[in-house]
């Protein structure tokens, strides 16, 4: 009995031990109203290839522990969890995350609640049982609507004092958004934390580009403005 007290002891801690990572990621995006079920398909597939790309993959291998744990989470009025949390640390845990972003059905609908979302996002990297040396939300959408929850400045200041950065990825459309430049609205009401930043993306093939882009950015710990993010995406100005 003592050798068995003794045993269950020693696993214990071992049993709570935290995965440490190099970045916990939310993969934040929208299946609000103004997103149909194509466009819905064409963002999930959109995340799917840009997380499986080579350059993508090894900036992922290139960090101080080699890995990062990533989520993918659509928001609307409500919040549905499509991928749940994943290490990726090379081309198969990349194309097992990917897979699994392809196929789940639409569980966010109705109209907007960014601020809501944002808590969310903060609530899935302080309840996992991931220890991340950087913690970010990655956050697109297409417009700046809050019709549902608490305002998104109030979230957004929330997630900052947690630690967590917040990214933005507006979604640009022919027209605009009503309120005029949304790249701008992102970064006055959205982005927040060390080192944050916006990349405005168009719909269609230009947003997989941004995608993959704001990813080896994130993944490296940079932002579109310094030198060293030109060097880490030189490589994907063959592929533009």
């Amino acid at each position: 009995m003592r050798h068995l007290m003794l045993a269950l002891l020693l696993a214990a801690p071992a049993a709570a031990q935290q995965i440490e990572t190099d970045l916990e990621l939310v993969l934040l995006a929208d299946a609000s109203g103004s997103i149909d079920a194509d466009e819905l398909a064409f963002q999930r597939q959109s995340y799917a290839t840009a997380i499986t790309d080579p350059a993508v993959v090894a900036a992922i291998q290139n960090t101080l522990y080699g890995s990062i744990a990533v989520t993918y989470v659509e928001w609307a009025t409500n919040q549905a969890t499509v991928v749940d949390w994943t290490i990726v640390a090379d081309m198969d845990s990349a194309t097992t995350f990917a897979d699994a972003l392809i196929g789940p059905p639409r569980q966010a609908s109705g109209r907007n609640a960014i601020g809501s979302a944002l808590l969310y996002g903060m609530e899935q990297i302080n309840a996992n049982d991931i220890r991340g040396f950087r913690r970010v939300i990655d956050f697109s959408g297409d417009s700046m609507g809050n019709t549902y929850g608490p305002p998104i400045t109030q979230a957004r200041d929330q997630v900052v004092a947690a630690g967590i950065t917040i990214n933005a990825l507006p979604i640009v459309r022919s027209g605009g958004f009503m309120g005029g430049n949304l790249l701008q609205a992102y970064t006055d009401n959205i982005i927040g934390g060390p080192g944050a930043f916006a990349i405005a993306a168009e719909s269609g093939p230009e947003f997989t580009h941004a995608i993959r882009r704001k990813l080896i950015l994130e993944i490296a710990g940079t932002t579109p403005d310094t030198a060293i993010a030109a060097l880490l995406l030189d490589p994907l100005q063959e592929g533009q």
